[in-house]
């Protein structure tokens, strides 16, 4: 009894597998009757239904004839005979003869479920085509074959349910009874089992016998035996064992890095999901391959084959590798990777595998290459800067003092280019440059450099010459390709250079010295005129010394307050009284001497020292005026020069009414001189400024018209309040009847405008009394007074005004 109950408790126990077992029987059993019951059925009903198709195809055959006789006798009592034997057939239930032209006969009642079939009755006429005497519809009820389908279907389906019952209820016994009972009982005792217990076997309740020894529920006990007695020894072995690959798989599948792991062959083992992230391979597509060969792309592959050989060797000769490769997303990009290949080893020092460690450089190795572009490549032209091209010139005079020969240095600067820039703007600038570079460097061999040193100077290194002359003919064709006219701002511009030569190892064999002696022989072609070159002499390295020596100075004279004003009067022509007074720069240095605007104005506009300097004139000139007021009584227009570089100053304008302010001079006061290259840059800046010190008050002045690029549109477009002819036109008054002319016109053209006319330069009496007889406004020159210092133009002031 107590042997029954602990069966019938295991059966309890083990109940939902064997439940599920006879679900799944079920259902399969099931599915399996529906198809096989649903193929049977439909086949039973196909046939059916085309046993109905023959029956009325058979109609036509055998009733056609006769009733398309006796619709040509119109025999209505043997047409109704005819058609009740077609209706006395199996499932033909109505009829339906329509005769021509428009009578019709109907026996019967259609039904809902039909088969309609429809015939022709006609005879065709000799010699015509066929015409109908009539037409049949035949109407067969599907009311039988459907409830014989019903019947079919029930009979199969019932047959089949229990069928399908039985085996389930049989299997779902022998299920429990030779399987579920003991999985209970392993289940029962995996259930309980614990360290504690491990002395306790399991053990079945089934018969031994040598086939039940062998099978699958007897090595499933003897493996869970087993595990018990390894289990005892190994478990805390196999915890600390555990928790440490849980450690360590974590932190390789988290690393920042990639991480590949090779077997000894070199094939990939696993691959972390940084690898994944970084080249887009997905680890199953790669296990198994080697590194670099899990590429698409066939020539990718041959190439990092070549490159992992020579990793392969080195790892296995020193144990490890580090460097740097281009490799290859998944996708196609390119990047570049930093990578240390080291062999695994086990206790015995026997390499068990391999390690790649990687790391995505591709923006590092982006600002390295910008830097050294940045570092050795001008931006705007693309040639190289100063420095890559002082490491070549150097490199050129290694190369030539082991092989005998000459290194050419030639400098090369733009002529008026800053003219260009000032009146064209910096882009047009930019445009010339980038020009320029490039017809410079069509006239060279592959072997030379050109450089571009900084603002409009450029720099060719020549080696390996055979003599001097090869530089000379390299000059000739440089000056050659400057010819055409450059296309700046919609506008042909005419733009030359001027070359400086220097040989190794005739003129210096020090690279320093060379760009020295290149630089004071392009300053030398510059003073012979412009678009020429010259090769140095020792003379040119005086002229340079002395430029470099003033340049020196003057970036001290303002600190120094060795600027000073000289002041020279503007008067009326017609009753000679003071209207202005012109503001002209001087600089007194103490080696040097009074030095005049045109030696150092040219260096300062070139060095940037004339946007202090200029600063420093408008407030002297702005005091100056100012002084003069509370000495007289009366005001004082002070008119001072404006160069381009100055006037293209952002701090412009700020700086000019802040001058006016300091000083309490009203902006009516001053006058600004323009010279006529500034109204040849059409750009939107210049208007603006030009129109703002308008809207202010400030009188604008055109200083030396006539020996530029004067058009009357500038004149026209620009706020002037001043014409002022330059004095090679008054020099020539009196004498030359053209001079004359040219001059008398210009002051009809200018009052025409609406513009107050000043002539410059008048030495003479002839003079002054020549223009006060053509209406010139205003006159300057020696004739009225030198250009004054501040305590000497205050006395003349006293002289002519005061007593």
């Amino acid at each position: 009894m107590l042997k029954l109950l602990t069966r019938v408790q295991r059966f309890r126990s083990g109940f939902p597998l064997s439940f599920h077992f006879l679900g799944w029987v079920v259902l399969f059993s099931s599915v399996l009757t529906l198809v096989v019951s649903s193929i049977l059925i439909y086949t039973d009903h196909q046939a059916r239904l085309t046993e109905m198709d023959q029956r009325l195809q058979a109609i036509e055959s055998e009733y056609a004839a006769s009733l398309t006789a006796s619709l040509e006798t119109l025999d209505q009592e043997l047409l109704q005979t005819q058609l009740r034997g077609i209706l006395s057939l199996p499932d033909i239930v109505h009829l339906r003869l329509n005769i021509k032209p428009d009578s019709e006969l109907i026996m019967g009642v259609a039904p809902r479920e039909a088969r309609v079939d429809s015939y022709k009755l006609g005879l065709p006429p000799a010699g015509e085509a066929p015409s109908a005497l009539g037409e049949l519809t035949v109407t067969a009820s599907l009311e039988r074959i459907y409830q014989n389908t019903k019947n079919r279907a029930f009979t199969i389906l019932a047959t089949q349910f229990f069928i399908t019952l039985l085996v389930a209820v049989l299997a779902v016994w022998a299920f429990q009874h030779f399987v579920a009972r003991h999985l209970a009982a392993m289940a029962a005792y995996a259930k309980d089992f614990s360290l504690e217990q491990t002395c306790i076997p399991l053990t079945l309740d089934r018969r031994d016998t040598a086939l039940r020894r062998t099978d699958e529920i007897a090595r499933t006990a003897d493996a869970i035996n087993q595990l018990r007695e390894r289990l005892h020894k190994d478990a805390a072995r196999q915890k600390q064992d555990a928790a440490k690959i849980r450690k360590f798989s974590t932190a390789i599948e988290q690393s920042p890095s990639s991480v590949l792991i090779c077997d000894r062959q070199w094939r990939i083992e696993y691959a972390n999901r940084k690898f994944t992230q970084l080249t887009g391979y997905a680890p199953e597509s790669i296990i198994g391959k080697k590194p670099g060969s899990h590429s698409e792309n066939e020539q990718e592959i041959r190439g990092s084959r070549y490159l992992w050989q020579g990793i392969r060797l080195q790892v296995q000769r020193v144990g490890v590798w580090q460097g740097e490769v281009n490799s290859i997303r998944r996708n196609g990009e390119r990047f570049w990777e930093q990578l240390i290949v080291t062999s695994m080893k086990d206790d015995a020092g026997h390499t068990t595998g391999y390690l790649i460690l990687g790391e995505d450089i591709s923006i590092r190795k982006r600002y390295e290459q910008q830097l050294l572009r940045q570092a050795n490549y001008d931006i705007l032209t693309g040639l190289p800067n100063r420095m890559l091209a002082l490491d070549r010139l150097k490199l050129a005079l290694a190369q030539a003092q082991r092989e005998g020969s000459m290194v050419a240095v030639m400098f090369l600067d733009l002529d008026n280019f800053k003219h260009i820039n000032d009146t064209l703007g910096h882009d047009a600038g930019d445009s010339l440059l980038i020009e320029a570079a490039r017809r410079i460097s069509s006239c060279l061999r592959g072997t030379s450099t050109v450089a571009r040193l900084g603002g409009d100077e450029f720099l060719v290194i020549l080696p390996g010459l055979a003599g001097p002359e090869a530089s000379a003919q390299v000059a000739e064709r440089i000056l050659e390709s400057f010819t055409p006219a450059y296309s700046l701002s919609d506008q042909e511009v005419f733009v030359t250079t001027s070359i400086g030569i220097a040989v190794y190892p005739a003129d210096s064999d020090n690279s320093g010295a060379l760009l020295q002696h290149a630089d004071a022989a392009m300053y030398q072609a510059k003073r012979q005129g412009k678009s020429s070159y010259v090769h140095f002499t020792p003379e040119m390295h005086e002229q340079s010394h002395e430029r470099l020596q003033m340049e020196s100075r003057l970036r001290r004279a303002l600190e120094l307050e060795e600027f000073e004003l000289h002041f020279q009067p503007i008067l009326e022509t017609a009753t000679g009284q003071l209207r202005t007074v012109e503001a002209l720069l001087r600089w007194n240095n103490p080696v040097m001497g009074m030095t005049l605007p045109d030696r150092f104005i040219p260096l300062a506009e070139e060095t940037g020292l004339i946007i202090p300097i200029g600063e420093w004139v408008f407030e002297e000139a702005c005091r100056a005026a100012n002084r003069w007021k509370l000495l007289t009584g009366r005001d004082i227009d002070i008119s001072v020069n404006v160069s381009p570089r100055q006037f293209r100053d952002p701090r412009f304008t700020g700086s000019v009414k802040a001058a006016l302010s300091r000083n309490d001079l009203a902006p009516e006061r001053l006058e600004l001189e323009i010279t006529e290259r500034l109204l040849l840059d059409k750009s939107i800046e210049t208007a603006d400024i030009l129109w703002q010190m308008d809207r202010e008050g400030i009188r604008l002045a055109v200083d030396d018209f006539g020996t530029g690029y004067s058009a009357l549109s500038y004149l026209k477009g620009y706020p002037f309040d001043t014409l002022k002819i330059d004095k090679s036109f008054i020099h020539d008054v009196t004498q030359e009847q053209e001079a004359g002319a040219l001059v008398r016109a210009i002051i009809n053209m200018a009052h025409s405008l609406g513009l107050t006319i000043t002539a410059e330069g008048v030495d003479d009496a002839l003079q002054a009394e020549f223009l006060k007889k053509e209406g010139c406004d205003l006159a300057q020159g020696y004739f009225y007074s030198v250009p004054l210092p501040d305590r000497d133009f205050t006395e003349w002031l006293k002289i002519h005004y005061l007593d």
